[in-house]
């Protein structure tokens, strides 16, 4: 079992077992409260080792997985680039820092950013079941303001903008973008998510990076605003705390989020991008793509296309398009 995020599922099981049932479904449903409402808070959601136990079963790996696709988008478009330092803000229990982990595995600099006390003392409890996270600095700070970020390869702020003020929101991202080479944000991929990540998108853009995924491009975002929002999503293996509190049989659930990936190095976006899901018919594959130009387009691919016919009925939401050879 090396891979991250099977030992992230199994030092999470662990914790679990010794949570009691009730405590932690109460704990799960005021944090899910918390974390969907619209009002910034000034203080840390996560308030004690019970509600970080909670949320770390519950949320953990949900953010995980978009944080990984995310990264894994970033990656495909500078494959030659392998992050160094790594500075995660508002990174709670350290979601984001097992993702790189799974995405450029090795040791490497690590700061975790948050607020939350508790959080930070289970995100170093969990880190020590993965070797290559063993020497991650957890360090308080609060989230937003004029927060000081040292100098990284690679800056993640994952679920944290909603927390914020429009102020602090522009504060954090312009504070990523002086202290990165590389900013990846990701947010729920809710029309609220996706507008924060659209306005810390045009903020990275001019602070002079370069927009490496999901877009094809730097220019405006295509969609026009009330209309539609960007968003993907990532397959997460429901754990027994998952369906005590969803209820349901299936063994897993879609994580929606929206994200940005940008950059000061070199990098190549890909041609265009898959922004829904695949409608799959009888001969054909209707895809709808975000493209280069920037515009948005409905792309009919049929068996008349061969190989790429059956690229298109293999292809997924999210991914590029055509696929690399």
């Amino acid at each position: 079992m090396n891979e991250p995020a099977d030992i992230l599922r199994a030092a999470l099981a662990e914790l679990v077992d010794g949570l009691p049932p009730q405590r932690a479904a109460q704990a799960v449903a005021r944090l899910i409260a918390a974390y969907r409402g619209d009002t910034p808070t000034d203080a840390p959601i996560l308030r004690d080792r019970a509600d970080v136990v909670a949320y770390a079963a519950y949320r953990m790996p949900a953010t995980f997985a978009a944080v990984r696709s995310a990264l894994g988008a970033l990656a495909a478009a500078a494959p030659g680039w392998t992050p160094g330092a790594h500075v995660d803000v508002g990174g709670g229990t350290g979601a984001a820092t097992w993702a790189v982990s799974a995405t450029w595995p090795g040791a490497r600099p690590v700061t975790v950013l948050d607020w939350a006390e508790p959080a930070l003392a289970l995100g170093r409890e969990i880190a020590a079941a993965h070797p290559d996270l063993d020497g991650t600095r957890w360090t308080r700070a609060r989230i937003g303001g004029s927060l000081p970020l040292d100098a990284a390869d690679l800056v993640t702020v994952s679920y944290v903008l909603n927390e914020l003020t429009p102020a602090d929101r522009a504060a954090l991202v312009d504070a990523a973008a002086a202290a990165g080479s590389a900013v990846v944000i990701v947010e729920a991929g809710t029309p609220d998510g996706y507008a924060r990540v659209v306005e810390a998108r045009d903020r990275l853009v001019g602070a002079g990076f370069r927009i490496a995924a999901p877009c094809p491009h730097s220019g405006a975002c295509p969609i026009v605003p009330g209309t539609d929002w960007c968003h993907f999503s990532a397959r997460v293996s429901r754990s027994s705390l998952h369906r005590r509190v969803k209820g349901g049989s299936l063994a897993y659930e879609d994580e929606k989020f929206s994200y940005v990936a940008a950059v000061r190095l070199p990098a190549e976006p890909a041609p265009a991008r898959v922004v829904r899901r695949p409608q799959i018919r009888k001969g054909q594959v209707l895809l709808d793509l975000c493209e280069s130009e920037p515009a948005l387009r409905r792309t009919t691919v049929t068996k008349r296309h061969g190989d790429l016919y059956r690229a298109a009925r293999d292809t997924d939401w999210g991914a590029p398009w055509p696929p690399a050879p």
